[in-house]
């Protein structure tokens, strides 16, 4: 099967922006306000992949993954730190990269619930 470039640029969106979204996790305090630039590509990354990576057969399960993504996310920095004493160490760069996967979902997940309402809507 052949992929199209445009799925194929999504595909390497979506890659760039996970490994991006992890540096940054691991690194939020070295990188500090310098890391905005980054943040600013993450977001780029996922309207990208959002409007290329994402067709219309895959636009159900990527909204679900997403979503799941973002409440876990969202919700996961209390749990995480309500766990914190197991391993304090650990548990920041954690909080980060699931900030920094935020930063890269939403944006994606934005594009692609707008493209479904409007396949749905036929506009």
């Amino acid at each position: 099967m052949v992929k199209s470039k445009e799925n194929l640029i999504g595909a390497y969106a979506f890659l760039a922006g996970v490994i991006l979204a992890i540096v940054l996790g691991l690194f939020q305090e070295a990188i500090g306000t310098g890391g905005n630039l980054a943040y600013l590509l993450l977001v780029v990354l996922g309207l990208i992949v959002g409007s290329l990576n994402v067709g219309d057969k895959d636009s159900n399960t990527f909204l679900l993954a997403s979503l799941a993504l973002v409440i876990v996310a969202s919700l996961g920095n209390d749990t995480l730190q309500f766990i914190s004493n197991l391993s304090p160490a650990v548990i920041p760069y954690l909080i980060n990269i699931l900030r920094a996967l935020l930063v890269l979902f939403i944006p994606a997940t934005i594009i692609v619930a707008l493209k479904t309402v409007f396949s749905i809507a036929k506009i």
